[in-house]
């Protein structure tokens, strides 16, 4: 059984843990989250996989429990303790009995603040945990007796962090929370670049060497992953208030490209989701049009 995010919400709802952090870190982090799978080996003896689409930021994947395998776009990998999973790929978990996982999903990691890291050179693979997290409070998080401790643990360390004096990074990490935000609470996707970079007193070139550093995705990348994923997240929750301008798009064929290059990425190209929203997406144009 494969579940797909989008389209089985349900399954993602019920069977992970998944909490906000402390206000003070929501620039950094997105959510927690922890699997919670006991009731399903039962019904899926064999295992089953949970697919995601192309997200922007990152996640650090904790084991818990034993090896599983995760795929990021063509590529799978042998999971036996913990990693960094970069975002900016469609990934797919293949899970049995006996999994059990912890994680961490970023918007931009605290990390930066106490040394110097390019996510950019961290884009394409899974790297072990260890290179960006200390083993101390890996191992802490392992030892804690559930979710709820997992999470303040990793509230504390992370506020202890960012609370590190200045250093060369933080500039970078001002603009580039500053144009993300930007971007998701006013559903502005059109700003160009280069006014983006006017605004926050920096060049284009430092601009996209910002978000490359932080997010490992340039700044159009970025905005446009993001732009993407609410508006397919919109349509598959609540197709009747979809409307492709709400979104920035200029009509319903931009949308709609956009739409099939997003669905058609990577390991997830195949899946029938993109026959459900595709055709979603189509019945909202006709009454647009009709």
């Amino acid at each position: 059984m494969r579940h797909i995010e989008f389209l089985h919400n349900q399954h993602f709802e019920k069977h992970y843990y998944r909490v906000g952090p402390a206000k003070v870190l929501s620039h950094f982090i997105d959510f927690f989250w922890e699997t919670k799978f006991e009731s399903l080996w039962e019904k899926y003896p064999k295992g089953f996989s949970d697919a995601l689409f192309p997200n922007t930021g990152y996640t650090y994947l904790i084991n818990l429990g034993t090896p599983f395998v995760m795929q990021v776009g063509n590529k799978k990998f042998e999971m036996r303790t913990d990693g960094f999973l970069p975002r900016p790929h469609a990934i797919e978990c293949f899970h049995s009995i006996g999994n059990r996982l912890f994680g961490i999903k970023f918007k931009i990691s605290p990390v930066l603040f106490l040394r110097s890291v390019n996510f950019a050179e961290y884009r394409n693979y899974i790297y072990p945990l260890s290179y960006l997290m200390e083993q101390r409070i890996i191992d802490a998080i392992k030892k804690a007796p559930g979710f709820r401790e997992r999470v303040d643990i990793l509230n504390t360390y992370f506020i202890g962090i960012i609370k590190q004096p200045s250093n060369d990074s933080r500039r970078a990490i001002r603009v580039v929370s500053s144009v993300l935000q930007h971007c998701d609470k006013k559903n502005d996707f059109s700003t160009s670049v280069e006014l983006f970079a006017a605004r926050n007193k920096v060049s284009v070139r430092s601009l996209h060497r910002y978000f490359e550093t932080v997010t490992s995705l340039s700044c159009k990348k970025a905005i446009q992953v993001l732009r993407i994923r609410k508006a397919v997240q919109h349509l598959a929750n609540k197709p009747e208030t979809f409307s492709y301008s709400i979104y920035g798009y200029y009509d319903h064929s931009h949308f709609y490209k956009h739409l099939r290059e997003f669905l058609k990425r990577d390991a997830l190209r195949d899946v029938q989701l993109h026959l459900l929203l595709l055709k979603k997406a189509r019945k909202q144009s006709t009454k647009k049009t009709g």
